[in-house]
């Protein structure tokens, strides 16, 4: 059989098993680069082209037979199948509709946000307008396009082609609403008919003297559930939004082992579902094990680069998107990127050499030295310590919770496991005194308390042991876990510190109040919007 009858599947699992995350990004580019790929995809192409006039037929026929680009090289030959096209020149700007819009802080959330969106086809001269009033859009801000185009990875995949546009705000006032509109020539956003799409943000305050609230969630997807705690999440009027990776799950896999095969489109129904909240709440993410995509770039984050934009004031390391840090109010916030240190999935493993650790350890340095700075929150995907399926991850202890004890971090967020486990405050591995539910702690003296708050949207997991949490009390005094080893070896572990346990759709909201006496009020709440754990972290003089 010649290669070019062989079936569309991604990568072998035998040979995936053995390969990095760079190995597989060579791989699929050797064997897809020559595909064409779909001219306008996502889930709102259909609705902007019903109104442009659709043609199903073959790029081939569409395009004088040449197919479109994917990756370095073109195919002078058709596309697989039919697709849905049009012709660009045909349409009107009018017609195209921008969706997906999510909103990300720059590097100081006073005076810097990041406007992102999509649209379904190719368009002229892309913007943001901009003002403090929302019939005053008088700023007009052009945006940059980042295009992905996706071959077809496995027989019932089609060929996608994505745009998504982006604009930097720079130069705002701290503490100050600003509203803004997004679009195109021939689609004007203070236009009396498109009014309705104006959005709003408000940057960070000037100090740190105000009270405020954030949330956080770890592996959201596609669902109905994902969509009720984006509304609750709403109603918490939070100043930004905190996700601990595994975003969308475009890559249903995730573990560098099987079929790597990813659907763009799950991208664009994800960042349709969000926007209701993305588009007023900054909306700060990291990468998973499921936000690896391979095909786009050697280490799988090219299509997070391109959808994403967020601080860019990470390590010197190439291509670390999910790798940021920034400070709202009296909290210093730090986004890391587990894959690089997993013992469990190590397809990236060690990708930035180091690079991420030597940042995270500066960073932290520097945070604890404000003066203006009270906590310090760290946000990453693979779990320091659960007991849920996935368990504890040993490289992520080995590589940074001794630094987290060194900087006394306050609070770290986790996600990969799909369910809400809380540990009693931790140093040197072990609870420093117990934090039952409604308690207080100072880390100063007991440690760091982990969350995982994995519970966004995606289906759940559960635990060795009774959940216990609050109302349903079960306390343990020893569950029976394990954690990852180098070599993907599970080491049986009997751990002390799991204190609250609730399988079920949650996120958390933390209020932060400043003072003599500042206080992190923690609350997790369920997708009902039932309270299951709150506890409070405080640093006293």
């Amino acid at each position: 059989m010649a290669a070019h009858d062989l079936p569309r599947v991604g990568i072998p699992p035998a040979l995936a098993a053995r390969m990095s995350m760079a190995e597989q990004h060579a791989y699929l580019r050797a064997r897809f680069s020559r595909r064409g790929v779909l001219r306008g995809g996502g889930i709102a192409a259909a609705g902007a082209l019903g109104a442009a006039g659709l043609v199903i037929g073959s790029d081939r026929a569409l395009h004088g037979g040449q197919g479109g680009q994917a990756g370095p090289a073109a195919d002078a030959g058709p596309s697989p199948g039919p697709h849905l096209v049009t012709s660009p020149a045909r349409v009107d700007g009018a017609l195209v509709a921008p969706f997906g819009r999510h909103l990300a802080f720059g590097a100081d959330p006073r005076t810097r946000m990041r406007v992102s969106w999509q649209v379904p086809l190719p368009v002229r001269r892309p913007y943001v307008r901009i003002g403090t009033r929302p019939w005053e859009l008088d700023r007009k801000v052009p945006a940059e396009v980042r295009e992905l185009r996706t071959p077809s990875l496995a027989d019932d995949l089609p060929e996608v082609e994505q745009r998504y546009l982006h604009a930097a705000l720079d130069g705002l006032r701290p503490g100050t609403t600003y509203y803004y509109g997004v679009g195109h020539d021939g689609f004007d956003p203070t236009r009396a008919e498109r009014l309705g799409t104006v959005g709003s943000f408000t940057t960070a305050p000037g100090g740190g003297g105000e009270p405020f609230v954030f949330t956080a969630f770890g592996d959201q997807g596609v669902s109905a559930d994902a969509l009720a705690n984006d509304q609750l999440i709403l109603g918490q009027n939070p100043a930004f939004h905190l996700h601990a990776g595994d975003i969308c799950y475009a890559d249903d896999t995730g573990h560098g082992e099987k079929s790597d095969t990813y659907d763009a489109r799950v991208w664009d129904r994800f960042l349709a579902q969000t926007e209701p909240v993305a588009s007023r709440v900054p909306w700060m993410v990291t990468t998973g094990n499921h936000d690896m995509e391979a095909w786009y770039s050697p280490n799988g984050y090219g299509g997070q680069s391109a959808r994403w934009s967020l601080p860019d004031n990470g390590p010197d390391a190439d291509g670390a998107p999910g790798v940021y840090s920034f400070v709202y109010g009296n909290v210093a916030v730090i986004a890391l990127d587990a894959n690089d240190v997993s013992y469990e999935i190590p397809a990236n493993r060690g990708y930035t050499d180091g690079a991420q650790t030597r940042w995270l350890e500066r960073t932290l340095r520097r945070a604890r030295s404000a003066a203006e700075v009270d906590f310090v929150v760290v946000f990453f995907h693979h779990c320091a310590y659960s007991t849920s399926t996935h368990a504890s991850d040993g490289g992520v202890r080995a590589e940074w919770v001794g630094l987290f004890d060194r900087h006394q971090v306050d609070l770290v967020i986790n996600g990969h496991n799909h369910v809400y486990e809380r540990t009693d405050p931790v140093r040197g591995g072990e609870p420093g005194r117990r934090l039952g539910i409604g308690g207080t702690t100072d880390p100063r003296k007991d440690g760091t308390v982990y969350v995982t708050a994995g519970g966004g949207g995606k289906k759940l997991y559960d635990f060795p042991v009774p959940d216990s949490y609050e109302g349903r009390e079960a306390d343990r005094d020893s569950v029976r876990s394990f954690r990852w080893e180098e070599g993907r070896e599970r080491e049986t572990e009997r751990v002390e510190w799991s204190r609250v346990r609730f399988t079920g759709f949650s996120f958390l909201a933390a209020e932060s109040r400043p003072g003599r006496v500042p206080r992190l009020r923690v609350t997790a709440l369920a997708e009902s919007g039932r309270r299951v754990d709150h506890f409070t972290v405080e640093r006293r003089p």
